[in-house]
């Protein structure tokens, strides 16, 4: 039985990943990041599970070695700020940051493949056993995109496709084709809760812009889909909702629906419409 190795940050995307390997006759073995894997991985029936923090990555690379994996996948979320103030990193990975010329997530992490790669580790797609999940193209709920939310998602579109060139964020929220926030290092749901609190604070007798929010999430232009894939789960229609978003723009067959239909069947109740397309 052929051993893979899973680098597991937070959320469910590290359970799914694990499920799914198994299910698919694979032994894994899962390095957990200490400042952010949920500690349920522990008995989610991985061969082996192995802590390290931020910046371990000797550690790492020998921790996959001695267990003879030669293929690894990243999945779920290492917070950017965490990446960039709280790493201590060992000699290996100093002397691969010393070495990098933009600081930005996806260097990084093309870096640690590229090294990965050299001590004989392969890093996989992180969707390569989670091909169901990813959205397909077209209206996901039943309610579709008004005349607005359409424009809201031409206009998100270009936006979002400018800054994700240069890997700031993946998510622009729109209120009648103006932006209203754009995603940073905050990460998606904290940059839905502040369009939602600058649309709260505008006087509504002054203000011109409809309260309804549009939130598109795309893929970078050459997204690398080992790792930052776009995810959206329920607690991102429970955030639009309590934001006042109405509608949800994502990239067809790059984006995971990690609760699956759940997260279509929460956006219908909500009333959220949800569409899928891209180039």
């Amino acid at each position: 039985m052929e051993r893979i190795g899973l680098i597991a940050g937070n959320g469910k995307f590290p359970f799914l990943v694990l499920d799914a390997a198994r299910a698919q006759g694979y032994d894994v073995v899962v390095a957990a990041i200490k400042e952010e894997t949920f500690p349920e991985i522990e008995s989610h029936g991985a061969a082996a599970v192995h802590w390290l923090s931020l910046g371990e990555l000797s550690k790492l690379i020998e921790t996959f070695q001695q267990a003879g994996v030669r293929r690894a996948i990243m999945a779920g979320q290492v917070k950017h700020k965490q990446i960039f103030s709280s790493i201590r990193p060992d000699w290996k990975l100093a002397k691969l940051l010393l070495s990098l010329t933009t600081r930005n997530t996806d260097s990084l992490l093309g870096a640690i493949a590229k090294v990965l790669s050299d001590e004989g580790i392969t890093l996989e797609s992180s969707t390569w056993l989670l091909e169901p999940l990813l959205v397909k193209s077209g209206v996901r709920t039943k309610r579709e995109p008004t005349d607005q939310e359409r424009k809201n998602i031409d206009y998100g579109r270009a936006v979002a496709t400018q800054l994700a060139q240069h890997d700031i964020g993946q998510t622009v929220v729109i209120a009648e084709s103006a932006c209203v926030a754009v995603e940073a290092m905050e990460g998606t749901d904290a940059t839905i809760e502040r369009a939602g609190q600058i649309m709260r604070s505008l006087d509504s007798d002054a203000s011109t812009l409809s309260r309804a929010l549009t939130v598109v999430k795309i893929a970078k232009p050459k997204q690398d889909m080992r790792f930052d894939v776009p995810v959206v789960g329920l607690k991102t229609i429970e955030t639009m909702q309590s934001a006042g978003a109405s509608c949800l723009a994502l990239d067809a067959g790059k984006c995971l629906l990690l609760d699956g239909q759940k997260i279509i069947d929460a956006a219908n109740a909500a009333e959220i419409a949800i569409v899928a397309g891209g180039d």
